[in-house]
Protein backbone atom coordinates (compact mmCIF):
# COMPACT_ATOMS: atom_id res chain seq x y z
CA UNK A 1 0.00 0.00 0.00
CA UNK A 2 1.28 3.35 -1.08
CA UNK A 3 -1.26 5.91 0.16
CA UNK A 4 0.24 9.39 0.24
CA UNK A 5 -1.49 10.99 3.37
CA UNK A 6 -3.31 14.48 3.38
CA UNK A 7 -1.58 17.40 5.11
CA UNK A 8 -4.35 17.39 7.49
CA UNK A 9 -3.61 13.62 8.50
CA UNK A 10 -0.27 14.09 8.64
CA UNK A 11 -0.55 16.58 11.35
CA UNK A 12 -3.35 15.31 13.35
CA UNK A 13 -1.83 14.38 16.60
CA UNK A 14 -2.55 10.54 17.26
CA UNK A 15 -2.05 7.98 19.88
CA UNK A 16 -2.03 4.13 18.56
CA UNK A 17 -3.14 1.29 20.99
CA UNK A 18 -2.42 -1.87 19.01
CA UNK A 19 1.10 -2.23 17.79
CA UNK A 20 3.08 -5.23 18.15
CA UNK A 21 6.76 -4.67 18.32
CA UNK A 22 8.25 -7.53 16.68
CA UNK A 23 5.49 -6.57 13.80
CA UNK A 24 7.31 -2.97 13.61
CA UNK A 25 10.39 -4.20 12.57
CA UNK A 26 11.13 -3.13 9.37
CA UNK A 27 13.72 -5.01 6.81
CA UNK A 28 15.80 -2.13 6.53
CA UNK A 29 16.38 -3.02 10.81
CA UNK A 30 16.35 -6.77 10.39
CA UNK A 31 19.41 -6.02 7.61
CA UNK A 32 21.17 -4.12 10.35
CA UNK A 33 20.68 -6.55 13.24
CA UNK A 34 21.99 -9.65 10.83
CA UNK A 35 25.13 -7.19 9.80
CA UNK A 36 25.66 -6.88 13.42
CA UNK A 37 26.08 -10.16 14.30
CA UNK A 38 28.00 -11.28 11.18
CA UNK A 39 25.05 -13.34 9.81
CA UNK A 40 25.66 -14.95 6.07
CA UNK A 41 22.61 -14.21 3.33
CA UNK A 42 22.67 -10.40 5.05
CA UNK A 43 21.01 -9.04 1.05
CA UNK A 44 18.02 -7.00 1.76
CA UNK A 45 15.96 -9.04 -1.46
CA UNK A 46 16.68 -12.26 1.23
CA UNK A 47 15.32 -10.42 4.41
CA UNK A 48 12.58 -9.05 2.46
CA UNK A 49 11.78 -13.00 1.35
CA UNK A 50 10.85 -13.75 5.07
CA UNK A 51 7.86 -10.98 4.85
CA UNK A 52 5.82 -12.64 1.91
CA UNK A 53 2.33 -14.22 3.10
CA UNK A 54 -0.45 -15.48 1.33
CA UNK A 55 -2.84 -15.97 4.70
CA UNK A 56 -3.51 -15.80 8.50
CA UNK A 57 -1.07 -19.39 8.88
CA UNK A 58 1.25 -17.57 6.64
CA UNK A 59 1.39 -14.43 8.48
CA UNK A 60 1.81 -16.33 11.79
CA UNK A 61 4.54 -18.04 10.22
CA UNK A 62 6.53 -15.06 8.89
CA UNK A 63 5.88 -13.37 12.26
CA UNK A 64 7.75 -16.04 13.51
CA UNK A 65 10.33 -15.88 10.73
CA UNK A 66 11.23 -12.32 11.94
CA UNK A 67 11.35 -12.92 15.30
CA UNK A 68 14.02 -15.45 15.40
CA UNK A 69 16.64 -13.24 14.60
CA UNK A 70 15.71 -10.75 18.05
CA UNK A 71 18.20 -12.76 20.20
CA UNK A 72 20.20 -10.39 22.87
CA UNK A 73 18.93 -7.25 24.73
CA UNK A 74 20.75 -4.81 22.18
CA UNK A 75 18.36 -6.43 19.68
CA UNK A 76 15.38 -5.70 21.67
CA UNK A 77 16.51 -1.93 22.40
CA UNK A 78 17.75 -1.06 18.81
CA UNK A 79 13.69 -2.01 17.57
CA UNK A 80 12.28 -0.13 20.29
CA UNK A 81 13.74 3.24 19.27
CA UNK A 82 13.49 2.48 15.45
CA UNK A 83 9.56 2.51 16.06
CA UNK A 84 9.82 5.30 18.60
CA UNK A 85 11.77 7.42 15.64
CA UNK A 86 8.97 6.14 12.77
CA UNK A 87 5.96 7.25 15.62
CA UNK A 88 7.47 10.45 15.53
CA UNK A 89 7.45 10.78 11.52
CA UNK A 90 3.64 9.85 11.89
CA UNK A 91 2.70 12.63 14.50
CA UNK A 92 1.85 9.57 17.06
CA UNK A 93 2.13 11.43 20.66
CA UNK A 94 1.69 7.99 22.49
CA UNK A 95 1.69 4.41 21.88
CA UNK A 96 0.80 1.34 24.04
CA UNK A 97 3.19 -1.61 22.13
CA UNK A 98 2.47 -5.25 22.66
CA UNK A 99 5.78 -7.42 23.40
CA UNK A 100 5.69 -11.12 22.39
CA UNK A 101 6.60 -11.95 26.25
CA UNK A 102 4.80 -15.26 25.51
CA UNK A 103 7.85 -16.35 22.77
CA UNK A 104 10.32 -15.02 24.55
CA UNK A 105 9.63 -17.53 27.08
CA UNK A 106 8.99 -20.56 24.55
CA UNK A 107 12.11 -19.47 23.29
CA UNK A 108 13.85 -19.39 27.19
CA UNK A 109 14.97 -16.40 26.46
CA UNK A 110 16.25 -14.87 29.49
CA UNK A 111 13.37 -12.09 29.35
CA UNK A 112 14.93 -9.72 32.60
CA UNK A 113 17.60 -8.81 30.37
CA UNK A 114 15.48 -8.48 27.84
CA UNK A 115 13.31 -6.12 29.53
CA UNK A 116 16.41 -4.39 30.61
CA UNK A 117 16.73 -3.89 26.62
CA UNK A 118 13.09 -3.19 26.04
CA UNK A 119 13.27 0.08 28.60
CA UNK A 120 16.92 1.65 27.48
CA UNK A 121 15.34 1.74 23.74
CA UNK A 122 12.43 3.66 25.33
CA UNK A 123 14.11 5.99 27.08
CA UNK A 124 16.03 6.73 24.46
CA UNK A 125 12.90 6.90 22.28
CA UNK A 126 11.11 9.12 24.85
CA UNK A 127 14.34 11.55 25.21
CA UNK A 128 15.19 11.35 20.70
CA UNK A 129 11.44 12.21 19.61
CA UNK A 130 9.42 12.84 22.88
CA UNK A 131 7.13 9.83 22.46
CA UNK A 132 5.01 8.47 25.67
CA UNK A 133 5.14 4.64 25.00
CA UNK A 134 3.76 1.87 27.57
CA UNK A 135 4.10 -1.45 27.63
CA UNK A 136 1.49 -4.37 26.85
CA UNK A 137 2.53 -7.77 27.78
CA UNK A 138 1.45 -10.36 24.98
CA UNK A 139 0.75 -14.48 25.91
CA UNK A 140 0.63 -16.59 22.60
CA UNK A 141 -3.02 -18.64 23.19
CA UNK A 142 -2.25 -21.37 21.41
CA UNK A 143 0.61 -22.10 24.10
CA UNK A 144 -2.13 -22.55 26.80
CA UNK A 145 -3.41 -20.92 30.06
CA UNK A 146 -0.17 -21.89 32.17
CA UNK A 147 2.31 -20.00 29.98
CA UNK A 148 -0.28 -17.17 29.82
CA UNK A 149 -0.22 -17.11 33.43
CA UNK A 150 4.07 -16.67 33.34
CA UNK A 151 3.24 -13.45 31.73
CA UNK A 152 1.06 -12.06 33.63
CA UNK A 153 3.21 -12.46 36.64
CA UNK A 154 5.87 -11.31 34.53
CA UNK A 155 3.45 -8.02 33.81
CA UNK A 156 2.82 -7.79 37.48
CA UNK A 157 6.71 -7.57 38.00
CA UNK A 158 7.14 -5.10 35.89
CA UNK A 159 3.82 -2.97 36.24
CA UNK A 160 6.07 -0.08 37.72
CA UNK A 161 8.38 0.43 35.09
CA UNK A 162 5.69 1.00 32.09
CA UNK A 163 3.85 -1.87 31.85
CA UNK A 164 0.20 -0.94 32.14
CA UNK A 165 -1.45 -4.38 30.54
CA UNK A 166 -1.67 -7.76 29.73
CA UNK A 167 -3.37 -9.21 26.48
CA UNK A 168 -3.18 -12.80 24.06
CA UNK A 169 -2.77 -12.76 20.86
CA UNK A 170 -2.18 -15.76 18.66
CA UNK A 171 -4.78 -18.37 16.81
CA UNK A 172 -8.49 -17.93 18.40
CA UNK A 173 -9.39 -21.66 16.70
CA UNK A 174 -6.98 -23.08 19.29
CA UNK A 175 -7.60 -21.55 22.30
CA UNK A 176 -11.09 -19.90 23.50
CA UNK A 177 -10.99 -17.03 25.85
CA UNK A 178 -12.65 -19.07 28.39
CA UNK A 179 -8.99 -20.69 29.27
CA UNK A 180 -7.62 -17.88 30.16
CA UNK A 181 -10.20 -16.78 33.10
CA UNK A 182 -7.43 -17.48 35.99
CA UNK A 183 -4.46 -15.61 34.06
CA UNK A 184 -6.86 -12.45 33.60
CA UNK A 185 -8.08 -12.34 36.97
CA UNK A 186 -4.99 -12.80 38.22
CA UNK A 187 -3.87 -9.85 36.32
CA UNK A 188 -7.01 -7.70 36.89
CA UNK A 189 -6.30 -8.26 40.64
CA UNK A 190 -2.67 -6.46 40.55
CA UNK A 191 -4.39 -3.32 38.84
CA UNK A 192 -3.26 -4.14 35.09
CA UNK A 193 -4.93 -3.08 32.31
CA UNK A 194 -6.57 -5.61 30.18
CA UNK A 195 -7.17 -6.42 26.47
CA UNK A 196 -7.73 -9.71 24.20
CA UNK A 197 -7.29 -10.19 20.18
CA UNK A 198 -10.59 -10.91 19.58
CA UNK A 199 -12.98 -11.11 16.35
CA UNK A 200 -9.90 -11.06 14.43
CA UNK A 201 -10.35 -15.27 12.77
CA UNK A 202 -13.24 -16.70 14.82
CA UNK A 203 -16.80 -15.87 15.32
CA UNK A 204 -18.71 -13.09 17.49
CA UNK A 205 -18.59 -15.82 20.24
CA UNK A 206 -14.47 -15.07 20.81
CA UNK A 207 -15.41 -11.15 21.27
CA UNK A 208 -18.06 -11.91 23.85
CA UNK A 209 -15.83 -14.30 25.25
CA UNK A 210 -13.32 -11.64 25.74
CA UNK A 211 -15.71 -9.31 27.39
CA UNK A 212 -16.46 -11.80 29.90
CA UNK A 213 -12.82 -11.76 31.11
CA UNK A 214 -13.12 -8.33 31.99
CA UNK A 215 -11.29 -6.82 28.33
CA UNK A 216 -11.15 -3.11 28.53
CA UNK A 217 -10.82 -3.42 24.93
CA UNK A 218 -10.67 -5.66 21.86
CA UNK A 219 -8.35 -6.26 19.49
CA UNK A 220 -9.52 -6.54 16.21
CA UNK A 221 -13.36 -7.50 16.56
CA UNK A 222 -13.75 -7.87 12.79
CA UNK A 223 -16.22 -10.30 13.60
CA UNK A 224 -18.42 -8.58 15.44
CA UNK A 225 -20.72 -6.88 13.40
CA UNK A 226 -22.41 -10.23 12.64
CA UNK A 227 -23.87 -9.82 16.02
CA UNK A 228 -26.28 -7.13 16.19
CA UNK A 229 -26.99 -7.17 20.19
CA UNK A 230 -22.50 -7.07 20.26
CA UNK A 231 -22.30 -4.34 18.36
CA UNK A 232 -24.88 -2.61 20.37
CA UNK A 233 -23.34 -3.67 23.78
CA UNK A 234 -19.85 -2.20 22.10
CA UNK A 235 -21.49 1.13 21.69
CA UNK A 236 -23.42 1.03 24.88
CA UNK A 237 -20.58 0.40 27.00
CA UNK A 238 -18.15 2.38 24.94
CA UNK A 239 -15.73 -0.94 25.06
CA UNK A 240 -13.23 0.84 22.36
CA UNK A 241 -12.38 -1.94 19.02
CA UNK A 242 -8.77 -1.73 18.43
CA UNK A 243 -9.25 -1.38 14.49
CA UNK A 244 -6.37 -2.72 12.10
CA UNK A 245 -7.54 -2.64 8.32
CA UNK A 246 -4.58 -3.24 5.72
CA UNK A 247 -4.10 -6.37 8.69
CA UNK A 248 -7.48 -7.64 8.29
CA UNK A 249 -7.32 -7.76 4.44
CA UNK A 250 -3.53 -8.58 4.35
CA UNK A 251 -4.22 -12.17 6.15
CA UNK A 252 -7.28 -12.59 4.41
CA UNK A 253 -9.34 -12.54 8.02
CA UNK A 254 -11.57 -9.71 5.69
CA UNK A 255 -12.30 -10.59 1.99
CA UNK A 256 -11.73 -7.11 0.65
CA UNK A 257 -12.35 -3.23 1.56
CA UNK A 258 -15.16 -3.21 0.98
CA UNK A 259 -16.83 -5.86 3.49
CA UNK A 260 -14.50 -4.28 6.11
CA UNK A 261 -17.06 -3.21 9.23
CA UNK A 262 -14.88 0.27 10.20
CA UNK A 263 -17.56 2.80 9.03
CA UNK A 264 -20.68 0.63 9.95
CA UNK A 265 -18.90 0.52 13.56
CA UNK A 266 -18.55 4.10 13.27
CA UNK A 267 -22.31 4.89 12.42
CA UNK A 268 -23.62 2.45 14.65
CA UNK A 269 -21.60 4.08 18.01
CA UNK A 270 -18.63 1.91 18.31
CA UNK A 271 -16.07 3.88 19.83
CA UNK A 272 -13.19 2.90 16.87
CA UNK A 273 -9.34 3.41 17.02
CA UNK A 274 -7.03 2.98 14.01
CA UNK A 275 -4.03 0.97 14.18
CA UNK A 276 -1.28 -0.67 12.35
CA UNK A 277 -0.83 -4.21 14.37
CA UNK A 278 2.87 -5.18 12.55
CA UNK A 279 3.12 -2.34 10.26
CA UNK A 280 6.37 -3.76 8.90
CA UNK A 281 4.74 -7.01 8.12
CA UNK A 282 1.46 -4.97 6.39
CA UNK A 283 4.01 -2.36 4.31
CA UNK A 284 1.80 0.41 5.85
CA UNK A 285 1.18 3.24 8.73
CA UNK A 286 -0.66 5.12 11.31
CA UNK A 287 -1.37 7.87 8.71
CA UNK A 288 -1.93 4.96 5.90
CA UNK A 289 -4.67 4.00 7.62
CA UNK A 290 -6.27 7.16 8.28
CA UNK A 291 -5.75 7.77 4.38
CA UNK A 292 -7.48 4.86 3.59
CA UNK A 293 -10.43 4.88 5.38
CA UNK A 294 -10.72 8.20 4.01
CA UNK A 295 -10.90 6.94 0.77
CA UNK A 296 -12.98 3.89 1.14
CA UNK A 297 -15.30 4.67 3.45
CA UNK A 298 -15.73 8.89 3.26
CA UNK A 299 -14.57 9.58 6.34
CA UNK A 300 -14.54 13.11 6.68
CA UNK A 301 -12.12 15.19 8.26
CA UNK A 302 -14.43 15.59 11.53
CA UNK A 303 -14.67 12.00 11.44
CA UNK A 304 -10.98 11.16 11.81
CA UNK A 305 -10.14 13.86 14.21
CA UNK A 306 -12.86 12.11 16.47
CA UNK A 307 -11.26 8.81 16.25
CA UNK A 308 -7.87 10.03 16.60
CA UNK A 309 -9.52 11.95 20.10
CA UNK A 310 -10.85 8.26 21.29
CA UNK A 311 -7.02 7.09 20.47
CA UNK A 312 -6.69 8.93 23.27
CA UNK A 313 -9.69 8.49 25.06
CA UNK A 314 -9.63 4.71 24.84
CA UNK A 315 -5.88 4.85 25.95
CA UNK A 316 -4.33 3.19 29.46
CA UNK A 317 -2.57 6.33 30.39
CA UNK A 318 -2.65 7.20 33.95
CA UNK A 319 -5.88 10.01 34.10
CA UNK A 320 -4.16 12.71 34.68
CA UNK A 321 -1.50 12.30 31.64
CA UNK A 322 -4.81 11.40 29.52
CA UNK A 323 -6.06 14.40 30.08
CA UNK A 324 -2.41 15.78 29.85
CA UNK A 325 -3.09 14.35 26.13
CA UNK A 326 -6.47 15.22 25.26
CA UNK A 327 -5.73 19.43 26.21
CA UNK A 328 -2.97 18.95 23.79
CA UNK A 329 -4.93 17.30 21.17
CA UNK A 330 -7.89 19.82 21.47
CA UNK A 331 -5.78 22.85 21.18
CA UNK A 332 -4.00 21.52 18.23
CA UNK A 333 -7.02 20.96 16.37
CA UNK A 334 -8.31 24.75 17.56
CA UNK A 335 -5.10 25.94 15.83
CA UNK A 336 -6.04 23.27 12.35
Amino acid sequence: MNLVPSLFILSLPKAELHLHLEGSILPTTLLELRQRRGTPDGSLAAIEQLYQFEDFSGFLMAFKAVTEHLQSPDDYELIAYRLMERLKSENVLHAEVYVSVGVCLWRKQEFDAIFEGLERGRMRGERDFGISLLWIFDAVRQFGAEEAQRVAELAVRYHHRNVVGFGIGGDEGRAAPELFRDPYAYAAEHALRLTVHAGETAGPESVWGALNLGAERIGHGLSAGQDPELVEELAKCQIPVEICVTSNIRTGCCAGIAEHPVKSYFDRGVMITLNTDDPAMFNTSLTQEYQLVQDAFDFTDEHLREVARNSFEASFLAPEKKLAFLNLFDAAVSRS
